[in-house]
């Protein structure tokens, strides 16, 4: 590590000194996000010289535009001041967190939850009433030295929830996390979920700015720990505004028989770097991961994800779809790694590219790193436009040549919707790409 870059982009440590002194938390946290601290101030910020990074620009990003170590004690929003929420159309939530610029707003649970003994509540609460059992899996997941973006997020994230389900529990109504931002706001957040052995329980997940062209910027973790035998649907939607800086580190850990449905949307964001992995570390695990990304204008989505086999006999299952209009970029590197004795593996990856506009660019780049015998590996790939004999097929039934498009931009993510349990999610995923389809000349 090289010594602190004095850029324009830094933190000064009175600030965090600051930031440390207004929280109320128990020691081992205060411990936890001065290591991290000290961390970032040894990094550098990524360089394009690592594969993950190198074809990221970073050079109109500054740190210091955005209150990250502010979180003033005497701002309390009231509202999500007009943040559209989608994911709770139509939908009995069993439960919420909201928060809006990386500060609670409310949280509910239904009693009948409460009384099955689950723990659904803002993770900075959760860390002093169930002080143990956070420690316990806070950060157990996600190494805060990958990056500078890691480091930051672990000292100085403000919101974010905690979701724990006893053993053999199930949660029937889905549970609703989310977070909203102001035009110049700033999330700096953390999403721990946590399933015991045998437990089941579907969470929907969402981040939204106030205005489609509001500014910002987002650094979050993502824990997902699956017990053995236990069942997790996970739902995210992403709509940060396209002048959004967003940032995220996403691990989820399945045990022995467990399963992992995972399915996001990522729509918004002028520029978002993910590292996104999941370990199946039981034998029998299963994982599901369902993505898709829409951009346009000069927007830029890189996912770095990883399907880890550690164990034998699991299976894991990655497709990616991304639509991409104007001058708009989408980057995938797709890893299948297999540990020595992870036998009998199962592991499939696929990316699809459907280009709306000439100028639009999506590299696509699976890889294997195979150290274990008698597994199934495989991964595909491909990129192309709008066939114009479906438009004109479509435009000769009536429709015009936009609505032609919507509907067969629609009809390239539909593999993925089909895969997607909950009806109201389904349409709600499909209007929000719907929405998102310009003219195509």
């Amino acid at each position: 590590m090289s010594a602190v870059i004095k850029t324009p982009t830094a933190l000064e440590p009175v600030q965090f000194k600051s930031f440390l002194d207004r929280r109320v938390e128990p020691k081992w946290l205060i411990e936890q996000r001065k290591a991290a601290w000290q961390q970032f101030e040894l990094m550098d910020w990524p360089s394009r010289k690592s594969e993950e990074w190198m074809r990221s620009d970073l050079r109109g990003f500054h740190l210091d535009k955005y209150s990250v170590l502010e979180n003033p004690v005497d701002y309390k929003p009231v509202s999500e001041h007009g943040c559209p929420i989608r994911l709770m159309e139509d939908v009995d939530v069993g439960g919420r967190i909201v928060g809006f610029d990386g500060r609670l707003l409310h949280t509910s649970l239904d009693q009948e939850i409460a009384n099955q003994g689950v723990v659904f509540e803002s993770l900075e609460s959760a860390s002093v009433n169930h002080s143990e059992l956070v420690q316990k899996y806070l950060f157990s997941t996600i190494d805060s030295t990958l990056d500078r973006f890691a480091s930051l997020e672990a000292a100085a994230w403000s919101s974010g929830g905690f979701l724990h389900v006893p053993k053999n529990t199930t949660v029937a109504k889905p549970l609703h996390v989310f977070a909203g931002m102001s035009d110049g706001g700033c999330d700096v957040s953390h999403l721990l979920v946590v399933l015991e052995e045998g437990a089941e329980a579907t969470v929907l997940y969402e981040c939204s700015s106030v205005t489609a062209t509001a500014s910002g910027f987002h650094c979050g973790g993502l824990e997902l720990i699956v017990k053995p035998g236990a069942r997790l649907r996970f739902v995210k939607l992403q709509e940060w505004g396209d002048r959004v800086w967003h940032f995220s580190h996403q691990r989820a850990t399945v045990d022995r028989d467990a399963t992992l449905q995972w399915t996001l949307a990522a729509m918004g964001a002028r520029f978002s770097q993910v590292n996104q992995q999941v370990s199946l570390i039981g034998a029998g695990a299963t994982s599901q991961v369902n993505g898709t990304m829409f951009t346009s204008g000069k927007q830029q989505m890189t996912y770095n994800t990883t399907q880890y086999h550690l164990a034998p006999h699991c299976r894991s299952d990655f497709l990616y779809k991304a639509a991409l209009q104007d001058s708009s970029r989408t980057v995938w590197r797709g890893m299948i790694k297999v540990a020595p004795g992870a036998m009998k593996t199962d592991g499939y990856q696929r990316n699809d590219n459907l280009m709306l506009s000439d100028l639009a660019r999506a590299d696509s780049i699976p890889g294997l790193e195979i150290k274990a015998d008698d597994v199934r590996c495989t991964h595909g790939s491909t990129s192309g436009k709008v066939d114009e004999e479906l438009i004109f097929y479509a435009q000769s039934r009536g429709f015009t040549r936009h609505e032609a498009v919507r509907m067969i931009v629609t009809g390239f993510f539909q593999q993925i919707f089909d895969r997607i349990t909950i009806e109201s999610v389904r349409k709600a995923l499909g209007s929000a790409i719907a929405r998102q389809v310009r003219q195509y000349d």
